[in-house]
């Protein structure tokens, strides 16, 4: 039997897919087809490879801190799935994440095989994902390393590509040869005629001794590193927190560069299983607007989500998430509509999108890390309106939830209950309110919000002062970890 722990990558930023991917809310946690996330749809299909020689135990996520509760959230709307977070101070790229997985797969002296994914990619077969899978966990049983290789149908030159050799294994894996990095045009047009190249998954199949064995080998101050963190890490059930002093002496190094690359010709054996599955890793507009056609594409090869209008338009992609958007006589166009901005760009064009967010990131502009509706573990809130001394929000707390108990060196509060029940400490005081009551929170009073109902709360929150960053919170005691 086969014992498989899948571990799922989750740390991306997905940069390419601003405005609806930001720092704050990535791409691997929007609903971008289909019913469910990215990253929801990643932990079902590795979660699905159960057989009769192959069985599957708890899945580990690696995430950063920042996400844990958005990947928690998730995580609990997958029925029947148990999860470890494994949550990194910083991000280090994937090396040190999958060691960090590595090490906890073997916490209870097992040696399990790893099924490795990044949390934000798209597969239209999953019936052909679940097969080139299996075959890969056994060709990996005997201390191979397996990686998934999509055949390649256009000449990309954003991907890295794999080549293999001519013999194929019991389990219908290839030979790797080497790795290549992303080529030029011409290049990839001459791996695409040669038909020896396959485009770089970035899924993979070891076992967690394997993976530790390399790693040690070829960049021994990566291991060594990271077992320092790991050694003095702590555990709060389901979260697993790497030491993070002795994080920061961690190289960032991907999978490939660190291990990958090396180990053709060494006595770390790598093999390509072939994917055909309908594969993409999302890595721009367009490549959404790819996953988007089946279903949903009219006759001149338009696809709209939300609410959306489209005249004498051809093979544009219309995303619409708070409002009407209407286009007219335009064609390869990519609009994105959220509730603080709107991106349209070409087609062709889509990869650039970087470049609007080096310009945010070099403005310091709120909008590259957060939506105007922003996702905390109580709930949420959404800024509907400031201007000069104010801001308004609208606030909703889950039921049992609670905000920490806190205040503020520049703002007062006023909060009008909209919906549910308030339990409100205010200062001395602690108040129950309900629908159509209200409080001040004089500036520098200690304070906290509770919803001690069944249902949400609501209530709309008026703040006035000098200052209304969500930076101006001095937190005494928190339910989430945050004082």
């Amino acid at each position: 039997m086969h014992k498989v722990v899948p571990v799922i990558l989750c740390g991306g930023a997905g940069t390419r897919l601003w405005p609806l991917s930001r720092a704050g809310f990535p791409k691997q946690f929007l609903v971008l087809f289909g019913n469910t996330s990215l990253f929801q749809q990643a932990v079902e299909r590795v979660n699905q490879l159960g057989a009769p020689d192959i069985s599957i135990g708890n899945t580990l996520v690696v995430t950063n801190e920042e996400h844990r509760f958005l990947s928690l959230e998730q995580m609990r709307e997958i029925k029947g799935v148990n999860a470890t977070l494994l949550l990194e101070p910083f991000g280090r790229n994937t090396a040190p994440a999958l060691t960090l997985a590595a090490l906890q797969a073997c916490e209870d002296g097992q040696d399990p095989i790893l099924v490795v994914t990044p949390a934000d990619q798209a597969v239209q077969n999953p019936a052909a994902f679940q097969q080139a899978l299996q075959q890969s966990i056994r060709a990996a049983a005997n201390g191979g390393i397996v990686i998934l290789g999509i055949t390649p149908d256009k000449p990309e030159t954003g991907y890295g590509y794999i080549q293999q050799s001519d013999s194929v294994g019991t389990y219908g894996e290839y030979d790797v040869v080497q790795f290549a990095e992303k080529p030029s045009l011409e290049v990839a047009k001459g791996y695409l005629a040669g038909g020896k190249h396959t485009w770089n998954s970035g899924i993979f199949v070891l076992r967690a001794s394997v993976w530790l064995k390399a790693l040690h080998e070829f960049r021994p101050d990566i291991s060594t590193s990271i077992q320092k963190s790991w050694h003095s890490k702590t555990v709060d059930v389901p979260f697993v927190r790497p030491n993070r002093e002795a994080f920061t002496q961690v190289p960032a190094e991907s999978v490939d560069y660190a291990v990958m690359e090396k180990c053709p010709g060494s006595v770390y054996p790598v093999h390509m299983v072939p994917l055909d599955a309908g594969w993409d890793d999302l890595g721009a507009w367009e490549s959404v607007w790819r996953a988007n056609q089946d279903g949903n594409q009219d006759a001149q090869g338009n696809v709209m989500q939300g609410d959306a209008l489209l005249a004498d338009a051809s093979n544009t992609f219309i995303y619409a998430s708070s409002r009407l958007v209407g286009a007219v006589g335009v064609s390869n166009l990519i609009v994105v509509e959220t509730a603080d901005a709107v991106l349209v760009v070409d087609r062709s064009q889509s990869q650039n999108v970087k470049k609007l967010v080096h310009q945010l990131e070099a403005r310091q502009r709120e909008e590259l890390s957060l939506h105007r509706k922003v996702h905390r573990p109580w709930g949420w809130y959404d800024s509907i309106d400031q201007g000069e001394r104010f801001k308004v929000k609208r606030i909703q707390v889950k039921p049992g939830a609670s905000l920490s108990l806190q205040k503020h060196h520049h703002r007062a509060e006023h909060w009008i209950v909209v919906k549910g029940t308030a339990e409100i400490t205010n200062g001395n005081k602690v108040l129950t309110l309900t629908e159509n009551q209200s409080t001040y929170i004089p500036l520098g009073e200690l304070h906290r919000l509770a919803n001690p109902g069944i249902i949400p709360l609501e209530i709309i929150e008026v703040q006035t002062g000098s200052y209304l960053g969500e930076t101006d919170i001095v937190r005494f005691e928190d339910t989430y970890g945050r004082s």
